[in-house]
């Protein structure tokens, strides 16, 4: 693991797989988690197959900047959104995704990558899609995986999931990672495995504990809004990956995904949820060899 500057104010911790002459595939992570939602063993799996994988922790997650100076409570923020009042809201947040989407292509150009093939899950897709709207020429491709466009109208979440999404989490180690097991509401209904949601729990806690950033990126993704109109003129090679099971971002948010997008592919699978099952990563690996062999290298 490695920290970089990617700019005056933030540093990101990554890690890499592979060979970097191979085409670099960069993996954003989703709302409050590191980089270890993207599995090691999936990272390296990937980079057996011919990519050069990179994969990091968003700003105020894991080892990356935290920003400290903007504390932000999520009931007054929920509350000022929810009433409508948004210049309170607004005031509450420092950055968007466009400042996570900087982080990202910083990131590579810190790494001397001019181009990659950039894959990003849940929120990580929304930072994605903010990457290949405001710097296409850098997007090798897309992917976008358990996402949504942030339109209200698609991929809300269901009230089971959206209570535990939101449910604050014990602060002790012990009630942290027994805690994670809340979390197969919306996983893989044959594949959930409450056993692999405690040890990434587990890895997760010891590695950093910080709840504090959450609002912040809860907050750059509720006021950064819509992306529908933007993507309708996105010509980046485009594939959408969901789950038929997803409970946190309903399947409609991946349809509506590719609907917009010209030319995108959509992947629905089935048995997959708001997670990636260690018994999908064949076909995952699959599919993300397929569409990123289709351009290239950087």
């Amino acid at each position: 693991m490695s920290i970089i500057g990617v700019s005056s104010e933030v540093s990101i911790a990554y890690e890499s797989f592979g060979d970097p002459e191979d085409p670099p595939v960069l993996l954003v992570m989703g709302f409050g988690a590191q980089l270890l939602g993207w599995h090691e063993n999936f990272c390296r799996a990937l980079a057996d197959r011919g990519r050069y994988v990179i994969r990091y922790d968003n700003r105020d997650c894991g080892l990356s900047t935290k920003f400290d100076d903007h504390p932000v409570d999520m009931g007054e923020f929920i509350a000022a959104v929810s009433s409508g009042d948004l210049p309170t809201a607004l005031a509450m947040v420092p950055y968007r995704l466009r400042e996570m989407a900087e982080d990202g292509l910083g990131l590579l150009s810190a790494l001397g990558i001019e181009r990659a093939h950039v894959v990003g899950a849940s929120m990580g897709g929304m930072i994605a899609q903010t990457m290949a709207l405001s710097c296409p020429e850098r997007v090798l491709t897309l992917t976008s995986m358990m996402s949504s466009t942030s339109e209200n109208e698609y991929g809300r979440s269901s009230p089971e999931a959206q209570a535990v999404l939101f449910a604050p989490r014990p602060a002790d180690r012990e009630g942290y990672v027994a805690a994670a097991e809340r979390e197969l509401v919306w996983a893989s209904r044959r594949y959930g495995n409450a056993a692999a949601l405690r040890e990434l729990a587990a890895e997760s806690y010891d590695r950093s504990y910080y709840p504090a950033g959450i609002g912040r990126q809860l907050g750059a993704m509720i006021l950064s809004g819509p992306r529908a109109d933007a993507l309708r003129e996105l010509r980046t090679p485009t594939l959408v990956i969901h789950g038929l099971d997803d409970t946190l971002i309903d399947p409609s948010g991946g349809k509506r995904t590719a609907e917009l997008v010209p030319g995108a592919e959509l992947l629905m699978i089935p048995d997959m949820g708001h997670d990636r099952p260690r018994e999908l990563w064949p076909r995952l690996i699959d599919a993300l060899v397929s569409h990123t062999g289709q351009t290239g290298t950087a």
